[in-house]
């Protein structure tokens, strides 16, 4: 097996505002892994707040021997000694984890649903993401994700309030909210909770700090939104002491390592009464099409990151009239955009 990699810098429609900061471009690493004439594609997107960048997944990557894999079919094996090889580096795991399923897929000439017994029709409906910003950007949101049923407000910032006002102002869709950690303490999340209740507000996404399980379980306690845990939830392991606290858990390939925990992570969900969603980071098609590839298997979905730039290489998995299409291509399904896209 022979393993490449490239930075691509993903260039954002809007400046993207969360609870924790701003970006108009995005780096991610695209992988490509090759044996036997097949190249898989793989993505790293990585993420601060998990301690990763461009540079730290370049020297995991770097680290990979490759050429002792003889046999990309031994998923398991392969994907376990990549994890061990360090600890952290997520996405980085994730980009090889993606890479081989997507080789897997296309040597065997099915998407990877198919390979899982999944039915494509049974995709859910994918919310849009709406940044914190001004009023007048927020509404012009709004009206660019016209086609999209359901809408993810992040909040968490000082214009809650605001915010909430415009988009009421501007649709009467349903709403998801994703505080990203930024209510510091439980008096104001009820508070915010509570107010979101009369909002039309499906649930609300990670209302409290990660460090403070205690605090979100109290808050859990005192108010009827469903909550859904995201940077409380990262890997297998951190799911069953997330019940009491948590209504469900938001799985991201980048903070997972991958599409073949995000499978068990779904499943481990179910054991503890906890919904699925599958979220995502600013990513290309790639990575948001190897997440769609098990999206039957959810409960709900936000996986909208590729419609967030403007410059994707990829064309992979659809969205239309907001519900989540499915490529009838090999593997991810995934190919590069046509210059005339």
């Amino acid at each position: 097996m022979r393993l490449s990699f490239e930075r691509f810098d993903l260039q954002l429609r809007h400046v993207f505002r969360i609870a924790r900061g701003a970006s108009t471009v995005d780096p991610v690493v695209i992988v490509r892994l090759e044996h036997d004439g097949v190249v898989g594609l793989g993505e790293a997107a990585p993420s601060r707040r998990y301690g990763e960048s461009i540079d730290t997944v370049g020297k995991f990557l770097k680290a990979i021997d490759a050429s002792r894999f003889e046999d990309p079919f031994q998923v398991e094996s392969i994907l376990s000694s990549v994890d061990a090889m360090a600890p952290g580096n997520r996405a980085a795991k994730a980009s090889v984890d993606i890479a081989l399923h997507d080789w897997v897929g296309k040597r065997l000439g099915v998407p990877l649903y198919r390979l899982w017994g999944l039915d494509a029709r049974k995709t859910p409906i994918t919310s849009f993401t709406i940044g914190i910003d001004t009023p007048e950007v927020v509404e012009r949101k709004v009206r660019e994700a016209e086609e999209y049923s359901i809408l993810k407000v992040k909040l968490g910032g000082e214009n809650d309030e605001e915010m909430m006002k415009v988009i009421r102002r501007a649709t009467k869709k349903a709403l998801r909210v994703d505080a990203n950690e930024g209510w510091k303490t439980r008096e104001t999340a009820v508070e915010k909770i509570k107010w979101l209740e009369q909002e039309g507000v499906e649930f609300v996404e990670q209302p409290m700090p990660a460090s403070d399980l205690a605090g979100t379980a109290w808050v859990r306690e005192r108010v009827n939104l469903p909550l859904i845990a995201d940077e409380n939830c990262l890997r297998l392991a951190d799911i069953p002491p997330l019940r009491g606290a948590f209504d469900g858990i938001n799985i991201k390939l980048m903070k997972c390592t991958g599409v073949r925990e995000a499978v068990a992570m779904i499943q481990t969900a179910r054991a503890c009464g906890l919904k699925a969603m599958a979220g995502c980071m600013i990513e290309t098609s790639v990575g948001i099409s190897a997440a769609a590839q098990f999206s039957p298997m959810l409960d709900y979905a936000d996986l909208d990151g590729n419609l967030l730039i403007s410059n994707d290489p990829f064309e992979g998995v659809l969205v239309q009239g907001g519900r989540l299409v499915l490529p009838d291509r090999p593997g991810l399904g995934v190919r590069p955009r046509s210059s005339s896209d």
